[in-house]
């Protein structure tokens, strides 16, 4: 079951392992349980800062924490009914967006079950980029690993062009 489409199944395992050691190492061990603790790693560009967001990416949707646990939890079962489809053979590429994808969804999805929230603690001041953390992350990479696999031909592609 899990040799079909297995860098999807080792990219969504992967990121998930580290989303859910990066948030247990941070919130156990680093933060007190204070919201919006910050630890300057490079003053003024980059630091850890303690945050939860109850609502989705960029903080929309700030009353939404209840709802989107199930968006999470549906997006993470639709990516796992497509990665074991007969019917649904993907590349690499798409392999690993959708396991990055998968691995965020689920990283997310658990803080919302768990905590209500999601966990937050990357914070870039430089740019002034909203708090964030590493499933937000991995979703971002699997995007860009999909929108890579959309500019790739096909495998059959090149034979039917010749064949015309």
């Amino acid at each position: 079951m899990f040799f079909k489409n297995r860098f999807f199944w080792i990219a969504a395992f992967v990121g998930l392992a580290l989303d859910r050691l990066t948030k247990i190492l941070f919130v156990s061990y680093i933060f007190p349980p204070i919201l919006n603790y910050t630890i300057p790693v490079i003053p003024g560009v980059f630091h850890f800062t303690y945050a939860l967001n109850p609502g989705a990416a960029f903080s929309i949707f700030p009353g939404g924490s209840v709802w989107l646990r199930w968006l999470s939890l549906g997006v993470s079962i639709g990516l796992m009914v497509l990665a074991w489809s007969k019917r649904f053979t993907l590349n690499r590429w798409e392999q690993v967006g959708y396991g990055f994808i998968l691995s965020g969804a689920l990283g997310n999805g658990i803080d919302r079950f768990l905590v209500g929230e999601v966990i937050d603690f990357l914070d870039f001041r430089l740019i002034r980029f909203p708090i964030f953390n590493i499933a937000d992350t991995f979703i971002n990479v699997g995007i860009v690993c999909l929108l890579i696999a959309s500019f790739k031909p096909a495998p059959n592609a090149d034979r039917e062009i010749v064949r015309k």
